[in-house]
């Protein structure tokens, strides 16, 4: 990190002596992970059930037996997901969360925003799955929780930190396409109330070509295309008086991805994510939380092409406090925050700064069988002006197992760097996207199974998407442009369910969704009107079997619906055997009948390939 954290360093400081409140109270939050808890949601923890926003978590346990390459192959497997990629792991990678785009998606690392300020998202392939414990998704919009960018969902993901017991972790594997991967870790807690956590990975891939022949001659390159990533986290916490702590947590990852631009040179990315933060968490009364974080995360981009070299680098500082206010079962949260962006670019006319500074206020209330939560933001920025967005949601139990949900909200998207200012393509005065969802739902969880129904409707409009013929500054956008031009609607059925019958465990979920550009009346890119995932395991003494099994209708990779990519479906088979205490084999076959299907057009997916792991320490 540079010398521009110094300032944040004080400011930690000051706060330790003047207790304030975090954002991100999820973020320095001890939870239990055995119990069924959902933090995202409401910017604190909560109990699965009382959660009115439709949601996904993934545990450590699922995570440590998917034996997936990458975060993208593990979130393909999510409800209400869908992913596009050019080639293989490591190479440039869109999540769509309800059919929104990839921008249009907030990501969170331990309650630390990252992305893209230029491209707009996550760089989703420098984010290592080696450090990840857990990940919870929420779905629909949650600008008047997270601001700018929260139209299609939210993403958060929580490093290790492991347990008050002093707890060495390992992990090894091999796979196909020369696929390396290690991992070590340790975590625990000492008697003079200090809790740490450091935790290493290493993984690289010989890997294949990223495009195919069709991809034309100025990007096909028969050469396999390959990658390593090597990443750290760590946190380091001290409990100075009873509901004072204080801590430090940072992340950082470093991709080298080699991809195609044509025959004859070794076109490479080379991508870093970085996380650092600091922050205090205050107990000022028995019902009132106090936290403050203080953050700094950069998105590193460096590409060395055939076409020439290019660099996009993003840093983001970030000052949030929040308030948890308790009355009983109620909780009234209030929540300041300021972030500034920062992009240096070697296209000069992109690089930039811009500032935002927010106010939240939310209040989650809870009497016998209803439920309410209601929540409203103001973000003014320096950009793009002042926004408020704001969201209601009612649940009403039918049973202790059954509840049905109602909700509406609004959100926005800010224009990225590149939609205001890349040369020949952005307007500088592009606004943000704008968005209203309506949705409801029925939810059902006795224990033993689990079902759940929604049905959403995202109207968006002011959509910024590209514009052959550029209306406005025609004469220095000849070719076009980015513009607020488009009005799209993204609705769907979202269903999901799991049980467990005796030693077998079932899950699955189906998405029929209609992702439509109102402008044209044609299906959004890369989006499909179906997709869906089926899984069952068998457990006997300390052996799990498992398979598993991806599907998607078709999609178009253009705005035009003229390239078409066919539907497919993808079949995984597991197992994993527990050794001895602490020790467990995991081995993998992926996409076992080879099937070949496209991403991205023209771009390869992976083949059938195995893997087999070596893990210590992971429950």
């Amino acid at each position: 990190m540079t010398s521009s954290f110094k300032p944040l360093a004080i400011s930690v400081a000051v706060a330790a002596i003047f207790p304030s409140v975090s954002a991100f109270a999820q973020s320095t939050q001890n939870f239990d992970t055995s119990t069924n808890v959902v933090i995202t949601a409401g910017r604190q923890v909560q109990a699965a059930k009382d959660v009115l926003a439709d949601n996904v978590v993934i545990t450590a346990a699922e995570i440590a037996k998917s034996g997936a390459a990458s975060i993208v192959d593990l979130l393909q497997q999510q409800r209400g997901i869908e992913i596009a990629r050019n080639g293989g792991p490591g190479t440039i990678s869109s999540v769509f969360i309800r059919g929104g785009a990839n921008a249009q998606n907030v990501v969170l690392v331990d309650g630390i925003r990252i992305g893209s300020s230029t491209l707009g998202g996550a760089t989703w392939s420098a984010i290592p799955l080696s450090q990840i414990e857990r990940i919870e998704i929420v779905y629909g919009p949650l600008s008047s929780l997270y601001g700018a960018d929260a139209m299609g969902g939210v993403v958060q993901i929580f490093t290790k930190k492991g347990s008050a017991v002093i707890t060495p972790t390992a992990t090894v594997g091999l796979g196909s396409y020369g696929l390396r991967k290690a991992g070590a870790g340790i975590s625990g807690a000492t008697a003079g109330n200090v809790s740490f956590a450091l935790n290493v990975g290493h993984e690289e891939e010989d890997g294949f070509s990223a495009t195919r022949p069709s991809a034309g001659r100025y990007y096909y390159n028969p050469d396999k295309d390959g990658y390593t990533l090597d990443s750290v986290s760590g946190r380091l916490g001290y409990e100075v008086a009873t509901g004072h702590d204080l801590g430090i947590s940072f992340l950082q990852s470093r991709l080298n991805a080699q991809f195609d631009a044509g025959p004859g040179y070794d076109d490479r990315n080379i991508q870093k994510l970085e996380t650092l933060a600091i922050f205090t968490k205050n107990r000022l009364a028995s019902n009132w939380l106090s936290t403050v974080q203080i953050a700094e995360t950069a998105d590193k981009g460096f590409t060395d092409a055939s076409f020439g070299p290019s660099q996009f680098d993003t840093r983001q500082t970030s000052l949030n406090w929040q308030n948890d206010i308790s009355f009983g079962k109620d909780v009234l949260q209030l929540v300041y925050e300021h972030r500034k962006e920062k992009v240096q670019a070697s296209t000069q006319e992109v690089s930039g700064n811009r500032t935002t500074n927010s106010l939240a206020g939310s209040y989650v209330f809870k009497q016998d069988a209803h439920l309410v939560s209601a929540s409203a933001r103001y973000d003014d920025s320096s950009q793009y002006g002042s926004k408020v967005t704001g969201s209601v949601a009612y649940g009403y139990r039918l049973s202790n197992a059954l509840r049905v949900n109602a909700s509406y909200g609004t959100s926005f998207r800010a224009p990225t760097f590149n939609e205001l200012y890349y040369p020949y393509y952005g307007i500088s005065t592009n606004k943000p996207e704008q968005a209203k969802n309506t949705e409801i739902g029925i939810y059902y969880e006795d224990g033993v199974s689990q079902f759940s129904a929604v049905y959403y409707s995202n109207k968006a409009r002011d959509l910024l998407v590209y514009a052959n013929l550029c209306p406005v500054e025609k004469s220095s956008h000849p070719y076009g442009c980015a513009y607020n031009v488009n009005k799209a609607t993204l609705s769907g059925l979202t269903l999901g369910g799991s049980t467990r019958l005796g030693d077998l465990s079932l899950r699955g979920s189906l998405d029929i969704q209609d992702p439509k550009d109102d402008t044209t009346g044609l299906r959004l890119a890369r989006r499909s009107t179906q997709h869906g995932s089926l899984a069952a395991e068998y457990s006997l003494a300390k052996t799990k079997l498992g398979v598993e099994a991806v599907f998607s209708g078709d999609r178009f990779d253009d705005m035009q619906n003229t390239q078409r990519l066919g539907g497919y479906s993808l079949l995984n088979l597991y197992a994993t055997y527990d050794v001895a205490a602490n020790w467990s084999v995991i081995g993998r076959w992926n996409n076992a009948l080879n099937k070949d299907y496209e991403l991205a057009k023209g771009y390869t997916t992976i083949g059938s390939n195995v893997f087999v792991g070596v893990n210590y320490g992971f429950k």
